[in-house]
């Protein structure tokens, strides 16, 4: 039985991986140090918005999509995609606004991500999945 398979958790891991690694060739390719923003927050594609759709794919090709595992996988999933566009993005302005008030600590401001960037996420994450999949 091939490992991808058998081990389950390791195609979001792999997904995920993937998704930091794409996210630094797009930051270099902007211009930024790519590798002060491996494995943080914000960027595109949103590697937690691949992770979770990764896992969402996953638990219906082992369980189908009636089944209760379906369910709290697509819950967590919603949850991480809403809480990456408002959430964590809103505190992420809120720090611009502290550090332009006052200087002696810097807050991280790329906590969030946009709209499109989480769409990337996703598409990235089902892609790499069903391809996983089909591959194992």
């Amino acid at each position: 039985m091939p490992l991808l398979s058998t081990y389950l958790f390791l195609t979001p891991l792999i997904v995920l991986l993937l998704a930091e690694i794409t996210k630094a060739f797009v930051d270099a390719a902007r211009g930024h140090t790519w590798h002060l923003h491996v494995f943080h927050p914000g960027g595109f594609p949103s590697s937690h918005s691949a992770f979770v759709t990764s896992l969402l794919i996953v638990v219906a090709n082992h369980t189908g999509t009636k089944s209760v595992e379906f369910a709290i996988a697509f819950v967590f999933a919603c949850v991480m995609w809403y809480d990456a566009m408002s959430s964590r993005r809103a505190i992420g302005e809120q720090a611009k606004v502290l550090n332009r008030l006052q200087h002696w600590q810097h807050f991280a401001e790329r906590l969030g991500h946009t709209f499109l960037e989480v769409v990337a996420g996703i598409v990235f994450g089902a892609v790499v999945t069903v391809g996983l999949v089909k591959l194992f």
